[in-house]
C-alpha cells in the first residue's frame, strides 16, 4: 500500500498554516478580553482552569472563535461557488474555473454538470421562444450579478487562505429548470438570492470577528439588492414561482410583497440547516448530500 504519511502530513500542515493566516486576517489576534469571554461562552469551550471563567482570556477560545468563523465563511463559500457558477454558465455557457477562478482547496472537489447559456433576448430562429423579457434589462442585470458572485468568490477564498474549502459537485440541472427560457432563470435566480440573503442573515449573530462580520454585512447587501432587481422583473414579467419552504414571501404574480422581508420589515433569515435543505431539496434531518450538491458541501457545516 502507498504511503501516504507524507502527504496527510503535509495537508495538516496546510491546514494549520492556512487556519493561522486567517485567523490573523480576521483580526482574532488583537481579540481582547471581552471578546475572548464572548467567543469562548457562545461556543461552550473555555478552559476548565482557575480563573479562566473570570477572565474569559484562553487560547482554546479565541481558536474556538476562529474555528466558527472559518466554519462559517466556508459554509457561505459552498453557496457562492453555487451562484458563481450558476451565473457564470447562463450568461457565458462556461464555468468558472474556466474563466479562471481558482476552485482547489480543502475537502472533496467536484466538477459542475448541467446549464447552458441563457438566451435572455429574442432569437428569431427559435420557434420554441417564450416571448420577450419586458425590460430590456435582464441580460444586463444578470451579466453584473455574474461578476458580482465570481468576485464573492475571489474574495471568501482570499480571506480564508490555505483554509479555502475545494468546490465541490455541484448540479445545476438539479431541479429541470433555469436555463431554457429567461422566465426560468428568473425563478431560480430569484431562488438562489432569496436564500442567499437568509443565510448570511442567519449566520451573521454566530460571527465573533468584526472584520469577517463586515465582509459579509457588505455582501449580504449586495446579495439583496440582486434579489430585490430580480423579484421586480418575475413581478413585472408575470413569472410564477414556487415557495422555497415555510418562510418562503414570494414576489407577485404568486405572492404579494415584492421584498422578502416579514411584518417588522426585516429580511428574512434561515439557519444552516434550513438552507441546506433547500440546497439539497431535502428537510429530514441528517441529510448530507442532494439537490444542487449531489455529494454534499465541503466544510464541518454540512447536515440537515
Amino acid at each position: 500500500m502507498e504511503d501516504r504519511s507524507s502527504e496527510n502530513q503535509s495537508r495538516s500542515n496546510g491546514n494549520a498554516l492556512g487556519r493561522r493566516s486567517f485567523v490573523k486576517g480576521a483580526g482574532f489576534a488583537g481579540l481582547g478580553l471581552a471578546g475572548a469571554a464572548v467567543a469562548g461562552a457562545r461556543l461552550g469551550m473555555l478552559d476548565n482552569v482557575p480563573g479562566a471563567k473570570a477572565l474569559g482570556l484562553t487560547s482554546k477560545g479565541v481558536e474556538a472563535a476562529a474555528d466558527i468563523d472559518l466554519e462559517i465563511v466556508n459554509f457561505a463559500l459552498n453557496l457562492e461557488y453555487l451562484e458563481a457558477e450558476f451565473y457564470t454558465v447562463a450568461t457565458t455557457g462556461k464555468t468558472i474555473e474556466e474563466i479562471g477562478i481558482g476552485i482547489s482547496g480543502v475537502g472533496t472537489p467536484g466538477p459542475t454538470t448541467g446549464g447552458k447559456r441563457v438566451h435572455f433576448e429574442r432569437d428569431p430562429g427559435d420557434w420554441n421562444w417564450g416571448g420577450d423579457e419586458v425590460s430590456g434589462r435582464l441580460k444586463a442585470v444578470a451579466e453584473e450579478i455574474a461578476y458580482d458572485e465570481q468576485q464573492h468568490v475571489i474574495l471568501l477564498r482570499s480571506l480564508l487562505g490555505d483554509a479555502a474549502i475545494a468546490k465541490p459537485a455541484i448540479n445545476l440541472d438539479a431541479l429541470g429548470i433555469g436555463f431554457d427560457t429567461f422566465q426560468q432563470f428568473l425563478e431560480l435566480a430569484r431562488a438562489f438570492e432569496d436564500t442567499g440573503v437568509s443565510a448570511y442573515g442567519g449566520a451573521a449573530p454566530l460571527l465573533t470577528s468584526k472584520t469577517i462580520l463586515g465582509y459579509a454585512a457588505r455582501i449580504a447587501l449586495t446579495e439583496a439588492l440582486h434579489s430585490a432587481n430580480l423579484r421586480l422583473l418575475i413581478a413585472e414579467n408575470r413569472v410564477k414561482t414556487s415557495p422555497l419552504d415555510k418562510l418562503d414571501i414570494l414576489p407577485p404574480p404568486s405572492g404579494k410583497q415584492y421584498f422578502e422581508v416579514d411584518a417588522q420589515a426585516l429580511a428574512v433569515v434561515r439557519t444552516t440547516s434550513e438552507v441546506l435543505a433547500i440546497a439539497y431539496g431535502n428537510s429530514t434531518p441528517g441529510t448530507h448530500a442532494g439537490g444542487f450538491f449531489p455529494d454534499g458541501v465541503n466544510g464541518a457545516i454540512n447536515t440537515v
